[in-house]
This record gives structure tokens, sequence and C-alpha cells, in this order.
């Protein structure tokens, strides 16, 4: 295969990734001046953005499935870009919460997880652009390292949310609400973690 091919792939899980980006700074955007009338704008920017990725996804699997030569097992392609297209829906769904669970006022424990999970999703991204050199880099492992770190942060932070959210003497009505949408911000950071993951297999599959 070509080196121009090879590079296709690589970039392609980079332009991905850069929709989740967007995605998560629409969010804690959205989130920081929020504002429950123009939400329903928001959700249809979202899914215009999704939709948009969804596509760059799948123009990338259509080509897969011509190839005959791949830079890496075509297993770990389909995988990685399901996993990468997952960040940004994921983010998706917290918006979508919001707007099922007619949220009115916002909680600044949850504008304070959705500032980490833009910086887990850029870590993703900047891993990704490490990525084509994985046979002989020297700097994937510590963006690994840090995406790790940072879904760990993700988990205090929710932890520490809910925990808070109990003590607070709301009812019970508050407190479903806000455990369902922690625990989607929570899942946001996650599905960037399982990038990570798919990412460090590879690599260790091949070296």
């Amino acid at each position: 295969m070509s080196k121009k091919q090879d590079e296709y792939y690589f970039k392609t899980f980079v332009d991905c990734a850069d929709y989740a980006c967007r995605a998560a700074h629409m969010l804690e955007e959205v989130l920081d001046k929020f504002d429950p009338d123009d939400l329903q704008r928001h959700i249809d920017e979202m899914h215009e953005l999704e939709h948009a990725a969804d596509e760059r996804k799948h123009e990338m699997l259509d080509v897969l499935a011509k190839a005959f030569i791949t830079p890496i097992e075509r297993e770990d392609i389909i995988e990685l870009s399901h996993c990468i297209d997952n960040m940004t829906d994921k983010i998706e769904d917290v918006f979508l919460r919001l707007y099922t669970n007619n949220v009115q006022t916002m909680s600044p424990d949850a504008v304070d997880m959705a500032k980490v999970v833009i910086h887990c999703c850029e870590s993703v991204k900047e891993m990704l652009v490490e990525f084509p050199n994985f046979k002989r880099s020297k700097t994937l492992k510590d963006h690994i390292i840090r995406i790790n770190t940072m879904e760990a942060e993700a988990d205090r932070r929710f932890i520490s949310s809910m925990a808070k959210l109990h003590r607070s003497g709301a009812d019970a009505l508050h407190i479903i609400v806000w455990r369902e949408i922690y625990k989607y911000l929570e899942d946001c950071a996650d599905a960037c973690e399982n990038v990570a993951d798919v990412v460090e297999g590879v690599v260790m599959d091949n070296t």
C-alpha cells in the first residue's frame, strides 16, 4: 500500500476525533451559558455535527471495504473508527438528557465535568496525530497515560458530584435527573479512554 493510502486512515482518525473536540467545546459553552430556551437549537447543531462525523467514518469504512492491504489490521481500523465516533455520540447524549429531563438551571459541577471532557477529547486527538508513528514513537505512550489520567479525573469529579448531590437535601426527582446527567458526562470520558485502549492494543500487537 502506498504511503498516501496509509496516511488516509490515520488522517481520518484525526478528523473524526476533531468532531468530538468540537462537540465537547460546544457542550461546555452550552452548559456554561445555559439557557433552556436555546437548548433545541443547540441540539440541532449538535446533531448536524454528529451526522457529519458519522459520514466521515462511513466514508473511511467504504474505502476499507475495497482495500487490499491496510496499515494496521482491518478489525483494528473498524474498532477504532467506532470508538472515535462513540466519543461524539456520547456528547450528543448529554444534550438529549438535558432536553428530555427538562433541565432549567445548570449545575456548576456539570460545567466542571464538561471541561474535563474537553481535555479528554483533545488528548485523544493529540494521540491520534502521533499514532502513525506508533512503531517508533517516543511520546505515544505518554498520550495514552494522559488520557487514562483525565478519565480518572472525570471519575473523581463524578463521585464528588454524586456525593454532593445526595447530601444536598434535594427532592428525589432532582437527584434522579442529575445523577443521570453526571453519569452521561462520565461516559464521555470513558469513551475517550476506550480509544486509547484500542490504540494501546494496536501498539502492543505490532511492536
